[in-house]
């Protein structure tokens, strides 16, 4: 599933400034560090006593270089995110045809990355680093004569989000490998064409234990109950009121997704 959206339109979030804070309002087990880089948002759990996080920062190695003949979206050329449009915006054939387009593209990307991941969960000692899936993507979405949206949204300095673990989304590739028992978040997203196509999935690597297949299984059943209310004319909180419509009829269900996260959290 890909989304598309005009770049005059891309959303942002007005506190999104390139900045890292701690949030002190911790329990006495635990605080959890945000990192606000980029416009991207990196959450993750640590531990107070050492205040050492279980998904430790890598090196992030130099962006990438995008060839000049490549129509590049207008937000590159700042440093500030774009704002929310307030217009309506109502496409001809030719508009959507380049949507169709640019989704077909990040959908071949974003298979072919997980590939990555798959092939590296037989070769731990040698499995892939988030970098090399950036530099993977890259090479692709430049060869299809797009440009990766991420490059430089609001300062993000990759073209890739890989987010591993309790990084909740936005992570920012870097030199950390893929580890056994991994879960990774790959967002990706183009700009062809006048037009941006985004999507996402999370990928296994290795055993994973149970607790988190589940939390991953769960998640996917939730976009699909939020895809199959998409149809023209369609109001957007459709989309969550069907989900939470889905949680609310099953307590068993609402208590399997507390207890995932309970899960996940004691793992860190």
């Amino acid at each position: 599933m890909a989304a598309t959206v005009n770049s005059s339109t891309l959303l942002s979030h007005p506190t999104l400034n390139p900045s890292t804070f701690v949030n002190g309002e911790a329990s006495a087990s635990s605080f959890t560090t945000t990192t606000l880089f980029s416009g991207g948002v990196c959450a993750y759990r640590t531990s107070e006593a050492s205040h050492t996080a279980s998904l430790k920062r890598g090196n992030v190695s130099a962006r990438l270089t995008v060839p000049d003949h490549i129509r590049k979206p207008h937000y590159i050329y700042s440093t500030l995110l774009p704002e929310i449009s307030s217009e309506y915006q109502i496409h001809n054939a030719e508009g959507i045809d380049n949507m169709r387009a640019a989704c077909k593209l990040a959908a071949r990307v974003l298979d072919y990355a997980g590939t990555l991941v798959r092939t590296s969960e037989f070769l731990y000692q040698q499995s892939v680093t988030t970098n090399e899936i950036d530099e993977a993507v890259h090479q692709m979405i430049i060869e299809a004569a797009a440009y990766p949206s991420p490059l430089g949204y609001g300062q993000f300095p990759k073209s890739v989000c890989t987010s591993v673990n309790e990084c909740m989304y936005h992570g920012i590739p870097d030199s950390r490998k893929l580890q056994d028992g991994d879960i990774i978040n790959i967002d990706v997203a183009v700009y062809l064409n006048g037009y941006h196509g985004d999507t996402s999935k999370t990928f296994l690597c290795g055993n994973v234990d149970d607790a988190t297949k589940k939390l991953v299984k769960v998640t996917e059943e939730c976009l699909q109950l939020g895809i199959s209310v998409c149809k023209d004319g369609a109001p957007f909180q459709n989309i969550g009121d069907r989900i939470c419509h889905m949680v609310d009829l099953s307590v068993n269900l609402l208590r399997s997704l507390v207890m995932v996260w309970i899960d996940l959290l004691d793992m860190v």
